[in-house]
């Protein structure tokens, strides 16, 4: 007589299969015959916003409601008038706190926040040395702010 293909492991998991089925079907019967029980009214609960923004399960009083023009909303920044505008002057002042000609960099220190910035060959017009007064621009680079356009003063 020839033996079964089906061994041990394979009829126990067919068993938890089909007990898993039979308990998912149980459990929806349940929740319908709960359904049933209360009315039909197995939705999702209405919630309303009130004035201040909370949840609440009343509806608002419509005589409170603020009416709001479509054009009053601004999504955007709002347009600066010419007397409103800020001139920015991009040229500031500073110290040459170190410069190394040899390497070609050095640092340059704001006169106005005391900030550190990276000034490279480059972005020289005149030639600097430690300690001198000039005037510079800001660009961005790839570490930080540089220092570029760099002039004696």
């Amino acid at each position: 007589m020839a033996k079964s293909q089906q061994t041990f492991n394979k009829s126990e998991k067919e068993k938890k299969r089909l007990k898993k089925r039979e308990d998912k079907r149980k459990k929806m019967e349940a929740r319908k015959a709960e359904k049933e029980a209360n009315g039909g009214s197995g939705g999702i609960p209405i919630a309303y916003v009130d004035y201040n923004g909370n949840l609440t399960d009343t509806p608002p009083d419509p005589d409170n409601k603020i009416e709001i023009e479509a054009e009053n909303i601004e999504v955007s920044i709002p347009k600066t008038l010419p007397g409103e505008k800020v001139e920015f002057d991009p040229i500031r002042k500073g110290k040459v706190n170190f410069f190394d000609s040899s390497k070609g960099f050095g640092f340059i220190i704001d006169e106005e926040n005391n900030e550190k910035y990276f000034c490279h060959v480059s972005g020289l017009i005149d030639e600097i040395a430690e300690n001198d007064k000039v005037q510079f621009e800001l660009e961005k680079g790839q570490r930080g702010m540089n220092a570029v356009k760099v002039k004696l003063i």
